[in-house]
């Protein structure tokens, strides 16, 4: 039995996998780890934007990477604001800097080629209209 779509590369399923353990890590930061008040905090909500576009990373849409990827930089930044605070926080915020990281870079060497290749047919379609123009006159 396959956990992942076949048609799910590395990158997808790196990125995919990782956003979902750093959901566990940020419900499990904030229900019961260290959370900011006692017995949990609010900041559970935290995971919805990337919780979102979890069936997306899954059917291995570009659009939910390219969203993930301006999404994840918040988890990276909040785990830099929480670095210096006390008791386990400091493990916890360099657990999400670390995968918020992964996961940034995954999408990016995923999407690059993507990208590439979207720029050259662009390209090829330009001077195939440009060729066009040229012979109507």
């Amino acid at each position: 039995m396959r956990i992942f779509p076949n048609h799910l590369n590395s990158y997808q399923a790196l990125t995919l996998i990782s956003a979902i353990i750093l959901c566990v890590l940020c419900v499990a930061w904030e229900w019961f780890l260290e959370p900011l008040r006692p017995n949990g905090s609010w900041m559970i909500l935290k995971i919805l934007p990337l919780a979102w576009f979890l069936p997306g990373l899954y059917q291995g849409k570009n659009y939910s990477m390219q969203a993930v990827s301006m999404i994840i930089l918040l988890y990276f930044f909040e785990g830099l604001a929480r670095l210096f605070e006390s008791g386990l926080n400091p493990l916890l915020a360099s657990l999400e800097i670390i995968l918020s990281c992964l996961i940034f870079f995954a999408i990016l060497k995923h999407l690059g080629p993507i990208k590439k290749a979207a720029v050259a047919l662009k390209k090829q379609a330009e001077v195939a209209q440009g060729s066009n123009k040229k012979d109507s006159y």
